[in-house]
């Protein structure tokens, strides 16, 4: 008898991002060890000096340091993580009320035959929250709802980690006011606040109807046909999946539990914009929100920990990502090779045309964003060096920011050193494996039209308008 050959299995995440680690480890021990200086602008941030690179005493990452890359990782990502637990255990409260599952059932089966209009208004609603203020973290206490909403309106799980995920992150890539990209950018680059923005609003636009149609266009498929669905099985055992023909009551309680649920989405938003609030707000909020649902579901003490732990417990796999992920960045940082590569980058760049160059900051930008996802932290270690950069071989300032904000927000929903993205979907319950294979089609969609958004922007030499 023939034996079967074993297909190929993606490897866990966490191989790979030990794999990753290892790699960069290696590195340290080739690319030379190199600085910028660090400045402080007038707004207090700190940034590379672009003028200062050298080299310094060659530093590589011993077997003790790359062994302990992941805890030191976790401790440096902390914050995140503990904002990751306390709102996968919220959302494990409000979802034990049933309060959300039986408003949200009665809307379905009130639209009927047409659930499919939900997909485009809330990808929109959520793509304005990314370009607007750079909505990512604040994604998370919303995958698990809309999981259940499309399972039971015939899609999938992958359809409901979508609306939320695509949706912002094509706001976030396309955005038109992203204080925390391209405000962030544009101040480094010396250009005016919100310069461009006409410009910006179509790159916005081209964006969202890209994720909107790739979305609608598999959720049509699976509710077709659920069997084409790498989830549908695992979806089908989904213990908080919403039953629409036995809908738990919609009372008083459920209703009051909504009214809370929603007043705090509300008081997030206007927080973040008007205080600027961060996870520890966010996360203090929902913790607040949570006694606050535990009392009006009558659910008393003990049992509200016990349902606040569980769902910290499951989502415990994927919030150490976060970890692992950061542990790049601790041995790039250990081995002092992150800034010997960016000088690199930028010596390279500078012996290229003007087309080429810009096409090859957007290329560089790609790349840098997944070993350094933090929007804000890219910008203060990349546009020092690519604005002038662009200056010296004729690429508009402009355009350097458009390369740093398209490069830094497309794969953040796809790498597996996205904190908040991998903790998303381990709310959602989606392995990575099989969210990568769904969505390299688009992440490759989107590419292609942040280069042909750079090709344009360069030919018009973008400037400040």
């Amino acid at each position: 008898m023939e034996q079967k050959k074993k297909k190929f299995a993606v490897p866990h995440v966490y191989i790979l991002l030990l794999a990753l680690i290892l790699l960069c480890s290696i590195l340290t021990y080739i690319i030379p060890a190199g600085s910028y200086d660090m400045m402080t602008l007038e707004d207090g941030r700190e940034v590379v000096n672009a003028e200062t690179f050298h080299n310094v005493d060659s530093t590589p990452v011993s077997f003790l340091q790359f062994l302990t890359a992941v805890p030191r990782g976790m401790q440096e990502s902390a914050q995140i993580i503990f904002f990751i637990f306390i709102v996968g255990g919220t959302m494990a409260v409000v979802q034990e009320t049933r309060a959300i599952e039986a408003g949200m059932g009665r809307l379905i089966k009130a639209l009927k035959d047409k659930s499919i209009i939900i997909i485009p208004i809330i990808m929109v609603l959520f793509s304005i929250c990314g370009s607007v203020f750079g909505m990512a973290e604040e994604t998370i206490p919303f995958i698990p709802i809309f999981v259940s909403l499309c399972i039971a309106m015939g899609f999938d799980s992958i359809t409901g980690a979508a609306i939320v995920l695509c949706g912002a992150g094509a706001g976030f890539a396309g955005a038109f006011m992203n204080p925390f990209t391209i405000q962030v950018a544009q101040g480094i680059a010396g250009l005016p606040p919100l310069s461009a923005m006409g410009f910006r609003v179509v790159l916005y636009i081209c964006f969202v109807l890209l994720a909107v149609t790739f979305v609608m266009r598999y959720a049509l498929k699976i509710k077709k046909n659920p069997q084409l669905s790498n989830m549908h099985e695992f979806d089908k055992t989904r213990e908080e999946s919403v039953d629409l023909d036995s809908l738990p009551e919609f009372g008083g309680k459920e209703k009051a539990i909504l009214i809370v649920f929603v007043a705090s989405i509300i008081i997030l938003v206007y927080c973040v914009i008007q205080y600027g609030w961060y996870m520890d707000e966010i996360a203090a909020l929902f913790l607040c929100m949570s006694f606050i649902v535990a009392t009006i579901a009558g659910m008393g003490f003990n049992n509200y920990a016990n349902v606040l732990g569980k769902g910290m417990a499951d989502i415990a796999s994927g919030a150490l990502v976060v970890g692992f992920a950061r542990g790049i960045l601790v041995v790039m940082n250990d081995g002092q090779i992150l800034h010997t590569i960016l000088q690199a980058a930028a010596s390279g760049l500078s012996k290229l045309p003007s087309m080429v160059s810009a096409v090859g900051m957007y290329i560089f930008q790609c790349l840098l964003n997944f070993i350094v996802p933090s929007g804000s932290g890219q910008a203060a270690v990349s546009m020092p060096i690519m604005a002038p950069l662009g200056d010296l071989v004729g690429v508009t300032r402009q355009t350097a920011c458009l390369a740093f904000q398209m490069g830094d927000g497309i794969s953040n929903i796809f790498t597996p050193t996205s904190g908040y993205f991998m903790a998303g979907l381990a709310i959602a319950k989606v392995p990575w494996s099989k969210w990568a294979k769904w969505i390299l089609p688009l992440i490759g969609l989107e590419y292609l039209l942040g280069a042909i958004f750079i090709v344009i922007a360069q030919a018009m030499q973008l400037g400040p308008f």
